[in-house]
């Protein structure tokens, strides 16, 4: 199943993202679940949150992967919303 991950840093918490971005892109090869990923940019260029659209098996599957994501664990959202998605096009 599909599941999105939409994030939004923390205000004045793009150095934590800086920081933890290669651990995090790590994580994201190293699981071999995700189908596509980025960030979102702010009107200043500047990452601030992320979309990550996962296969895993269901919801308990895609709230793990989002625990344990280094992103997570450093304290960078504010907030992290999981939706179940059905890719229609693309």
């Amino acid at each position: 199943m599909l599941y999105t991950i939409i994030t939004k840093d923390k205000e004045g918490a793009l150095q934590t993202r800086l920081d933890n971005r290669e651990a995090h892109l790590a994580y994201i090869a190293d699981t071999g679940v995700v189908q596509m990923a980025g960030p979102f940019i702010n009107a200043d260029g500047e990452m601030h949150g992320s979309m990550i659209v996962l296969d895993v098996e269901d919801r308990a599957a895609a709230e793990a992967w989002a625990e344990s994501d280094p992103y997570a664990k450093a304290g960078l959202f504010e907030r992290v919303r999981i939706e179940q998605w059905k890719k229609v096009i693309g």
